[in-house]
């Protein structure tokens, strides 16, 4: 049970002083010989620090093994948007959802359950994160570009991608729990994977919930088209598959929120994140159908100029 990883973690997370030292120390506490990196980057409107932490596997290929890599992104703007905001705001989500889950990862590996495949988790940190407008409410922005959050959170050696992201400011998916999306690939929006969604039923204990997504939703921050969050701006920056694990509610709720956390919603999603870690290791968890996504190519062709900005049409008056 990861409960007690996310209390504590929010607890730590629920600071004005908090930053990527503040979770190294904490993770460190559970093991001091754990991989965790943490990087400092400045932006226009502040600064915030990236956490990266490898959680080794019995087979993983940092130590020459050749079980596949899973990377777990926590997707968000910012934990806190002070001061203007006071307190831990609900977008901070996905980076708590990340960070227990890399301590429990880690806990699991001292009990003797270390993962097959290696695990990467990354987020950010920032507790003084700028607020953006958005449509039905008011999303979390980030001190830094979405480009550079994706330099800093998506690798090439993670060869699927779950990414965490709190999904509670739209009037599309009102579940209170979590969903996930179907699987985005170099551009084209796949069939949700079987696999996923059994792991969803045996975490969660409930039918599956998905997301809806959208053509605009894949495309690049920064393009003029509305996005319903930052879920799947991971995809943009790689070839490997990109699922989004959304952290929702029944009602709209803004990300820059307070007191809109969910424990034990966010302690189902690091359930959820890490049994599908345990059969993707393994080999026993499909993201795509390899066969259907090549036919399907074939057939329609490359999709990937949807993972840049396209072409701006400049009009003249």
């Amino acid at each position: 049970m990861s409960l007690k990883h996310v209390i504590e973690l929010y607890e730590v997370m629920d600071s004005i002083n908090v930053n990527g030292e503040t979770i190294k120390e904490y993770l460190h506490d559970i093991d001091s010989t754990a991989d965790v990196k943490v990087k400092t980057i400045q932006g226009e409107s502040g600064s915030t620090d990236f956490v990266r932490v490898l959680v080794k596997g019995k087979n993983g290929k940092s130590s020459g093994g050749n079980a596949p890599t899973l990377g777990i992104i926590g997707r968000l703007g910012g934990i806190g948007a002070r001061p203007e905001m006071t307190g831990f705001v609900s977008d901070g989500d996905g980076a708590l959802a990340c960070m227990a889950g890399a301590a429990k990862a880690i806990d699991m590996a001292l009990k003797g359950d270390q993962l097959e495949g290696d695990v990467i988790f990354s987020t950010h940190i920032c507790p003084t994160a700028p607020t953006l407008p958005h449509e039905p409410v008011p999303f979390m922005n980030s001190p830094v570009d979405i480009s550079v959050m994706n330099e800093n959170e998506v690798e090439d050696t993670m060869d699927a991608i779950l990414s965490i992201d709190t999904t509670k400011g739209n009037q599309v998916c009102n579940h209170k729990g979590f969903a996930i999306t179907p699987t985005v690939k170099e551009g084209y929006i796949l069939k949700i994977s079987d696999d996923l969604l059994h792991a969803y039923t045996q975490s969660a204990g409930i039918s599956p919930v998905v997301l809806p997504i959208t053509m605009q939703d894949i495309t690049p921050y920064g393009n003029g088209l509305y996005h319903i969050n930052s879920i799947l701006q991971p995809a943009v920056a790689t070839s490997s598959p990109v699922v989004g694990v959304a952290i929702t509610t029944e009602s709209v709720v803004a990300g820059c929120a307070t007191g809109a956390t969910h424990v034990t919603d966010v302690e189902s999603v690091v359930r959820f994140v890490l049994e599908v870690a345990k059969t993707y290791g393994v080999k026993k968890c499909s993201f795509y159908d390899e066969e259907q996504f090549t036919h399907m190519k074939n057939l329609y062709g490359s999709m990937s100029h949807l993972q840049t900005k396209g072409n701006e049409v400049h009009t003249h008056e």
